[in-house]
């Protein structure tokens, strides 16, 4: 089973970015969303970025993770 967690882009050099994921910062590529900008939520899945999110499906996604995390 594969698990894709949600991010908020903190800072961007280059193709890499350092993201905010459930209150930790990591480095992150976002060579498959070159679009993505300062403060976008993305689906990051294996250390890639893999879609851009509106905050509101982020938050609600990232509030089920928490809940299934609680539970595992």
């Amino acid at each position: 089973m594969c698990l894709g967690v949600v991010g908020r882009i903190d800072e961007i050099n280059g193709e890499t970015a350092l993201a905010e994921i459930l209150g930790v910062r990591r480095e992150i590529s976002i060579v498959l969303v070159p679009e993505a900008k300062i403060g976008d939520y993305v689906m990051i899945h294996a250390g890639f970025a893999i879609n851009l999110m509106d905050e509101k499906d982020a938050r609600e996604t990232e509030e089920m993770i928490i809940e299934v995390l609680k539970y595992s």
